[in-house]
């Protein structure tokens, strides 16, 4: 069975693709089942160079085909900032919360109809041995919220809020937000990529 190398250290993005990806014939591994050291310096300027940086990485030391994602937020009132900054917007040892401060100050003047804003996923693929690179994205449109709400989820979610369900990410349980996340979509994408090129009908 072709071996699956998820290019990631969180072991719950790892659960989760396995999960998403179990009727396929891969073996899906992470770096820590492979003894590999992947410390990857995401100098991208954008979210798919550093999705790309982190599966190339992998699949060099490897030699495994490689998956890897990146994602940010980018808020129309800011021309998409902080996008690929997103995870140090507040500074490089930025806690989720300095994060979200930040965010919401800099939104403090801007009504509720400007405050439109994306998470987006771009997840790339790489396998060494047949030269070849793919990229998918996955996109959840919604707006930010002035107040933090929510206890669910991690990152931005307290303060993006989704119209269509009238909630904050951060209320949603973690299956419903797997079920309709920017990452899920993401993945959904790439999954019809795997079935594409490696003939596997899933």
């Amino acid at each position: 069975m072709k071996k699956l190398l998820i290019a990631t250290g969180n072991q719950d993005k790892v659960t989760e693709i396995k999960e998403k990806y179990r009727d396929l014939e891969f073996e899906i591994v992470s770096p820590g089942e492979l003894n590999l050291e992947l410390d990857v310096e995401e100098t991208g300027s954008t979210l798919e160079e550093n999705a790309l940086l982190k599966a190339r990485a992998g699949a060099e030391k490897s030699g495994l085909l490689t998956l890897a994602d990146d994602t940010g937020l980018a808020v129309d009132a800011l021309d998409g900032r902080p996008g690929v900054y997103s995870a140090r917007f507040a500074g490089p040892d930025a806690s989720y919360e300095d994060n979200n401060r930040r965010l919401l100050k800099l939104l403090e003047d801007i009504p509720d109809e400007k405050r439109q804003a994306a998470f987006c996923t771009v997840a790339a693929l790489v396998d060494p041995e047949r030269n070849l690179e793919v990229t998918v994205e996955g996109r959840l449109e919604g707006r930010i919220l002035t107040e933090f709400r929510g206890k669910q989820g991690f990152g931005y979610d307290p303060i993006f809020f989704l119209p269509e369900r009238g909630k904050a990410l951060a209320e949603l349980s973690l299956e419903e937000k797997n079920a309709i996340s920017h990452r899920a979509r993401a993945l959904e994408k790439m999954k019809s990529k795997l079935q594409e090129n490696y003939h596997q009908t899933g």
